[in-house]
């Protein structure tokens, strides 16, 4: 009881902070939305003013009382700057409270997008992270699981169900770890090399990052340096795939909680879940220092799909760069998908312990997604009808996309890739254009102006907000309506420090910056010979549906929804990191810094 008392002690609520402004802690950019927020319990408008960095005042007003705000638990008031476009330095001054100086500026969320994309050099597996690309001699390091040759499970799991293993063992070396932990996952794997790839494809006439512009041990080799980062993990998910005419003992069906029954099938073409640990390593542990057993996992219907998706996606942007890697990605779509449709059916086993379980019941989004990225690749009329019998393909899109929920990126896909016929590009702008609405609509109820009206904040809560800003983006470059552009404006603002936290959840951007991540490597907290984070990693953000671990749990029944959160190392649900989740905040980020948006 004394040591949790002693881990416990350091930490502080989010107790309300009357007459904060809250903003963006780096700024605005001229042409768009410039929006702050005061928690103020006053009823009637405020006056406000803003002053240049001479002390001048430049622009005044009276706030907009919004009034109570169930998500933060503040009483807000809006202030609304967007008139003032000239680049320079200001400060904001309202009721005797005044902001920390912010800038105007063009080139804003060109770091930001840098540094985002640099998160995933500094957590690639089976190479040395060196100094020069990494940004400093505390975060390099040397590679983590180099000549990764793993076989299968085998033996009892958590359950009582006793697995025979593989026949063989597969070379997975490299990739990208997947959060705090240095698990390597084909689902999660799936959407953040998803985001990564459409941030090219969808810029494909003058792509971001032309080759030398990014850290990058590959920059001058002729070849953007998104799609070089890419290629790292789209390797490790190719590497993951089932060898042809191989018969593996695997649950079928949905069997429930307990001790599952296997059936030999023909897994030839399916993808493993994972690779990862057998037992979870401590906090902290130096990738290159893990003694664990490294293991493959069970393969399951939904990464074959994941791997279906992202390898036909990736035929299409390395089509006439690299003609033979486009062939190589396709050939292994079309096998995962026939492997997919012989197994439409095999869910990821849940119980082994070291890593985390991406459990997911419902494929159908998966098997949408998966066949609207072949159609896009090879619009053959067997992919064009298989796709239109599907319901996701007329239905309303349900929500943001995330690791679970993946029809999104298969209709913005449709949307957006080249080749794609005139009529399923129409109708799938025009489904994403509805969703953007609706996310559009929720601005209105939301005191902090959020497209994410809702007081049920989730794990992982600021990439679901970001991926809302990804389908505003789209709307925005679909129907040139400055709205859209404006809402992805506000999901960035909520991230770098207009929330009730005044907190940056992305590290090294704020004068109030997330500086304690959970994770193994960036862990000062834990041992103070280890770094604490590079610039532009974001954490999961505020959780008030799981309190999973027992730091965040301190919070449970003290804190409204968008105060549920702890810059603690110890509070994973709350502060771990995820490629799934800095993949939005790269799009965002690089949208944003492309003029007007386009």
């Amino acid at each position: 009881m004394k040591r949790l008392i002693a881990l416990l002690a350091p930490l502080t609520l989010g107790a309300a902070a009357p007459n904060a402004v809250n903003l963006n802690q780096l700024g605005f950019l001229p042409d768009t939305a410039k929006l702050a927020i005061l928690n103020d319990a006053a009823t009637a408008p405020l006056a406000w003013r803003v002053t240049d960095a001479q002390g001048r005042p430049v622009a005044q007003g009276a706030t907009r009382v919004f009034g109570d705000d169930a998500a933060s638990g503040d009483h807000v008031h809006q202030i609304d700057m967007t008139g003032l476009r000239l680049p320079g330095t200001y400060r904001l001054e309202v009721d005797g409270a005044a902001s920390h100086p912010f800038r105007i500026d063009g080139g804003l969320y060109r770091p930001v997008a840098r540094a985002a994309l640099n998160y995933f050099y500094q957590t690639r597996a089976g190479i040395a992270i060196e100094a020069r690309y990494a940004g400093g001699a505390q975060w390099a390091r040397a590679a983590g699981h180099p000549h990764e040759v793993a076989g299968c499970f085998a033996g009892p799991d958590e359950r009582g169900t006793m697995w025979p293993g593989c026949p063989y063992t597969l070379d997975v070396t490299g990739g990208w770890y997947d959060a705090g932990d240095q698990g390597k996952y084909v689902v999660n794997g799936g959407i953040a090399l998803w985001t990564l790839q459409n941030l090219y494809e969808a810029n494909a006439a003058a792509p971001s990052f032309p080759d030398g512009s990014a850290a990058l041990p590959e920059a001058g080799n002729g070849t953007n340096d998104l799609l070089d980062e890419a290629r790292w993990e789209m390797r490790f998910l190719l590497a993951m795939q089932v060898p042809d005419g191989s018969r593996l003992a695997l649950p079928v069906g949905r069997q429930g909680r307990g001790r599952l029954l296997l059936t030999e099938v023909d897994a030839g073409g399916m993808a493993h879940h994972k690779v990862a640990d057998r037992h979870w390593t401590t906090l902290p542990t130096i990738p290159a220092e893990d003694r664990e057993q490294r293991l493959l996992y069970p393969p399951s219907t939904a990464a074959t799909l994941n791997l279906a998706a992202t390898a036909a996606q990736c035929a299409r942007v390395w089509k006439g760069i690299d003609d033979g890697f486009a062939r190589r990605c396709l050939t292994a779509a079309g096998r995962a998908y026939r492997a997919a449709l012989r197994n439409p059916a095999i869910y990821a086993a849940q119980a082994f312990t070291g890593s985390g379980g991406y459990g997911d019941d419902d494929l159908s989004d998966e098997f949408y997604w998966a066949t609207a990225e072949l159609y896009a690749a090879t619009p053959t009329p067997e992919l064009a009808a298989a796709l239109h019998r599907m319901p996701l393909a007329t239905a309303p899109l349900g929500g943001e996309p995330g690791w679970s929920n993946t029809a999104a990126l298969g209709t913005m896909t449709l949307a957006t890739a080249p080749g794609v016929p005139a009529a399923d590009r129409d109708a799938a702008r025009a489904r994403l254009i509805a969703l953007a609405d609706r996310f559009l609509a929720e601005e209105a109820r939301s005191g902090y102006h959020l497209p994410y009206a809702t007081t049920r904040y989730p794990w992982g809560s600021n990439g679901a907000i970001l991926n809302r800003g990804i389908i505003l983006a789209m709307a925005a470059r679909f129907t040139g309506d400055a709205r859209y552009r404006d809402a992805v404006v506000d999901t960035a603002d909520y991230v770098l420090g207009r929330n009730p936290l005044n907190q940056s959840y992305v590290t090294g951007f704020g004068w109030h910056a997330m500086s304690r991540p959970h994770h193994r490597f960036w862990a000062h907290q834990f041992d103070a010979r280890l770094p604490g984070p590079p610039p532009g990693v974001i954490g999961g953000g505020a959780n008030n549906t799981a309190f999973a671990d027992p730091v965040s749990a301190t919070l449970k029944g003290q804190c409204t929804a968008q105060r549920c959160w702890l810059d603690d190392s110890r509070a994973y649900a709350d502060n771990e990191v995820a490629i799934n989740w800095n993949a939005p905040l790269l799009w965002v980020a690089t949208y944003l810094d492309r003029p007007g948006g386009r």
